[in-house]
């Protein structure tokens, strides 16, 4: 611990919450000044705090932050809901820190100018984050933009922003080695191409069969146009037409094309599991009703939301902080979709 006065950055949040006896939440809430604390237990929280020389936030309460959708992360929103958990762990936060959220849409390389120039000229805006952003030619222009910018599901391979996703190749290598302890050697990868969040997917079950010494010459890849499970269903019902059942499973970028392929599967005369075995990635709350219900990698939505905020404020009280990049845990959620099979088993 350094000097009185001086923050100790090793001190954390959750560390002044345990001394206390509260939560981390109304920890948060008593040292950033939010509402729903009363004054006895926030003079305890804040005496703790000073005590420990805990690295007290900047009082951001009634500030906006503006939230930046693209086309992509619009059009989620209104079909699969990975967007909508996103942004409900995202206004949690923002509401435990009385911060205002201003939702944007940004097409354009001339939407981004104009967002970025209203941001910058505004003394309530603390800064700015940007949700399902892939597009190489967006943020060029913002070097001179002097607030903090994040990230959110999705990453800048400069590393000029900061950003938070989950650690979507670590997900598919854990959810492709489940289905090897399964017996599965022939794994079809069901994918939506284009955005490199969706790459590292591909190449974490590219890693996963390599790793157990399984090489093809033509690997065993499906790609469809959009993440819907019709096209999904259209895919996998095709593939089996034309070449037969030659996997014994299917690891699916998404629960939607998972949802898809479960349909395609049928639709070619096969049973799911007991002929073919679906693992999802995303963990969306209908994936577990589905017949039968989907086994899915668990992405931490509502968490990504909640630290990109954290990771702006950050970038407030801290500005001499170099950008990072942070990736989440996954973690698999076992249902009725896999089953075990021979090594040379199949259809």
């Amino acid at each position: 611990m350094g000097k009185r006065g001086k923050p100790n950055r090793r001190v954390r949040l959750e560390d002044i919450a345990g001394i206390c006896g509260v939560s981390i939440s109304t920890a948060s809430r008593a040292i950033s000044g939010a509402k729903g604390v009363d004054a006895p237990q926030r003079a305890r929280i804040l005496e703790t705090a000073k005590m420990l020389n805990y690295a007290m936030p900047a009082n951001l309460a009634g500030r906006t932050v503006i939230l930046a959708a693209s086309s992509v992360a619009m059009v989620d929103y209104v079909r699969n809901q990975f967007t909508y958990h996103v942004l409900e762990g995202l206004n949690e936060r923002a509401g435990m820190l009385s911060i205002r959220i201003n939702t944007r849409a940004v097409a354009s390389a001339a939407d981004e100018i104009e967002l970025l120039e209203q941001a910058q000229s505004d003394p309530a805006v603390i800064g700015c984050l940007f949700l399902t952003l892939d597009d190489e030619k967006m943020l060029t222009l913002a070097g001179g933009f002097s607030k903090p910018i994040v990230l959110v599901n999705g990453d800048d391979p400069a590393m000029r922003w900061s950003s938070v996703t989950p650690c979507n190749r670590s997900a598919a290598q854990v959810a492709t080695e489940h289905l090897l302890r399964s017996g599965h050697r022939r794994i079809l990868f069901l994918t939506r191409r284009g955005r490199r969040t969706i790459e590292r997917r591909f190449e974490g079950w590219r890693d996963a069969l390599r790793e157990a010494g399984i090489v093809s010459e033509a690997p065993l890849v499906v790609e469809v146009a959009d993440w819907l499970p019709e096209l999904a269903a259209d895919a996998i019902a095709a593939r089996i037409a034309a070449n037969g059942c030659d996997f014994t499973a299917i690891l699916a970028a998404g629960d939607s094309l998972a949802a898809g392929a479960m349909m395609g599967i049928e639709r070619a005369g096969y049973k799911v599991p007991r002929d073919i075995s679906v693992v999802g990635i995303d963990d969306l709350p209908q994936s577990a009703f589905l017949a039968p219900p989907l086994t899915t990698m668990h992405i931490p939505m509502r968490e990504i939301g909640a630290i990109a905020l954290s990771l702006l404020i950050e970038g407030i009280e801290y500005p001499a902080l170099p950008p990072r990049r942070v990736e989440l845990a996954c973690r698999l959620v076992e249902r009725g979709s896999v089953t075990s099979v021979e090594p040379l088993g199949g259809c």
